[in-house]
């Protein structure tokens, strides 16, 4: 069974939607990082400045590890990534190193892209491709599976 890690935004109430529609190819999705919920780095943050941590020296800590450990474990073995935007730096970061690693890596604007108001970026050609609708990105993955 193909790995696909999705990427996206703790704020995406479309997360586990997309991770249910891909699950109902035979893949295995992994999306859990989603279930943290939409606080989680403010949590992280107010937690660590409680401490008394600045944030050059909480990003080393262990909690951030841990985080960190989690994440790169499922990218390292996931066979593809998909972004999904909107998406913020860690995201772009994760598909970044999935390109690094050689791996098919695909970005799902969100269904609210409107052209006339978005600005366009061209370096989302890193990707194997980019796709504007989940019906789109399922018709390229089905390409990978069979």
């Amino acid at each position: 069974m193909k790995k696909v890690y999705l990427i996206g935004s703790l704020r995406n109430p479309e997360v586990p939607l997309v991770g249910n529609q891909l699950r109902s190819l035979g893949l295995d999705v992994f999306d859990d990082w989603w279930g943290a919920g939409d606080e989680a780095d403010e949590k992280w943050q107010a937690y660590e400045q409680i401490r008394g941590r600045k944030y050059k020296d909480a990003i080393y800590g262990r909690a951030a590890e841990n985080i960190f450990n989690f994440d790169l474990t499922h990218l390292n073995s996931s066979d593809f990534g998909v972004l999904m935007l909107p998406s913020g730096k860690s995201g772009h970061l994760e598909l970044g190193y999935l390109i690094g690693q050689g791996k098919p890596s695909y970005v799902l604007f969100d269904r609210l892209f409107d052209e006339d108001r978005t600005r366009w970026d061209v370096m989302y050609r890193f990707a194997t491709k980019v796709c504007f609708n989940v019906d789109d990105l399922i018709d390229e993955i089905r390409g990978l599976m069979w």
